[in-house]
């Protein structure tokens, strides 16, 4: 009997949820900062990726339908038992999977379907079982659920078990399990409903904190940098300044975290990029601004984490290229609120701007 999995590859940017075949994802947060004190706007940019991880269709009628066809799991009631987690009350959310389908099971697999989801049941003939992890399909990269493809009464062999991720948001872990079920009816992902069976649907997760209200929004502390500021009118004087900015976090500036490193690539993908301009990108006004970008799991419209931070300084004296990198770092890592940056990005004169502040 083959098993089905719902895969979530990670991915730099993009967290994507494969459900059975079905996938979902999570696409990049842009929040933008502008100004020389930061000015927040953003907007989502979803992206939904597919999987070629096809299911063989069964026939069916011109229309879409499916013929009549035996049940093979028999004419009784199908009993559902469910193991949840324990500080979340998912019953009902199979149970509405499971209406579903006994609503129309008939013009989707040629057979009618009765559902008892009773959580405790002691003799089920099928198991929903929420889990940190699915394990039990062969494709196991993070996967969001997981079921038997069940076509004949032959490969049933009571309780057969469904595997679905704990922390999906309602709607999500209603459409994985009525996916999963979708394919205990031998339902594969080429089939009617598409709405329920077709890959590339996005999902969600629990509401998770932001980014911007995380004490350090990052996965890890170390960081590869791309310097471009070829537009400065002494380049590499004002490569000289970020490398001064960057080297005052890695020594241990006061109040972030101590353990930072830096990496200076050749790559503008990098987790940090510092860029000079000549022409404004940010508030009308403003000498530098930040931009971020990152996933957005629970679908709120905000990054819960960044994957790149991008620092651009526009047209301003190159002596002051690493106060300003550095102000934006200070954001990066953490510190939205001025009071919370180092003490020399809080109130610096015009002078201050342009010393050896990093000393």
């Amino acid at each position: 009997m083959s098993r089905h999995a719902t895969v979530i590859p990670r991915l730099a940017l993009v967290l994507l949820v494969v459900i059975t075949g079905c996938l979902g994802g999570f696409g990049p947060d842009m929040l933008a900062h502008g100004g020389e004190r930061p000015t927040a706007s953003s907007g989502p940019s979803d992206t939904t990726t597919a999987v070629d991880d096809s299911t063989a269709s069964a026939a069916g009628k011109p229309d879409g339908t499916a013929e009549p066809t035996a049940n093979p799991w028999g004419s009784e009631p199908i009993v559902v038992a469910v193991e949840g987690p324990p500080d979340r009350d998912v019953v009902p959310l199979v149970r509405r999977a499971a209406t579903f389908w006994e609503t129309n099971a008939t013009r989707y697999v040629g057979y009618s379907v009765d559902y008892e989801v009773r959580p405790d049941a002691e003799n089920p003939d099928l198991v929903v079982r929420f889990v940190d992890e699915v394990s039990g399909c062969e494709r196991s990269n993070h996967t969001a659920g997981c079921a038997p493809y069940i076509t004949s009464a032959a490969q049933i062999n009571r309780p057969m078990t469904v595997e679905i991720k704990t922390g999906l948001s309602d709607e999500s872990t209603e459409q994985v399990v009525a996916h999963e079920l979708g394919h205990t009816l031998g339902l594969g992902h080429d089939d009617e409903p598409q709405a329920v069976m077709r890959t590339g649907v996005t999902l969600t997760t629990l509401p998770q904190p932001n980014a911007t209200e995380r004490g350090f929004p990052w996965d890890d502390s170390e960081f590869t940098v791309h310097i471009d500021v070829d537009e400065a009118p002494d380049p590499a004087a004002a490569r000289a300044q970020v490398r001064e900015a960057l080297g005052y976090y890695e020594r241990g500036a006061p109040g972030m975290p101590d353990n930072l490193t830096f990496e200076v690539v050749d790559d503008p993908d990098a987790d940090l990029v510092v860029r000079y301009v000549s022409e404004s990108t940010c508030t009308v006004g403003s000498g530098s601004c930040g931009s971020s970008r990152g996933p957005d799991p629970d679908g709120d419209g905000a990054s819960e984490r960044y994957a790149q931070f991008t620092v651009t300084v526009v047209d301003i004296d190159t002596d002051a290229v690493g106060w300003h990198t550095g102000y934006w770092l200070a954001v990066a890592f953490g510190a939205e609120n001025d009071a919370d940056k180092p003490p020399v990005f809080r109130e610096s004169s015009y002078q201050e701007r342009r010393s050896e502040w990093w000393e």
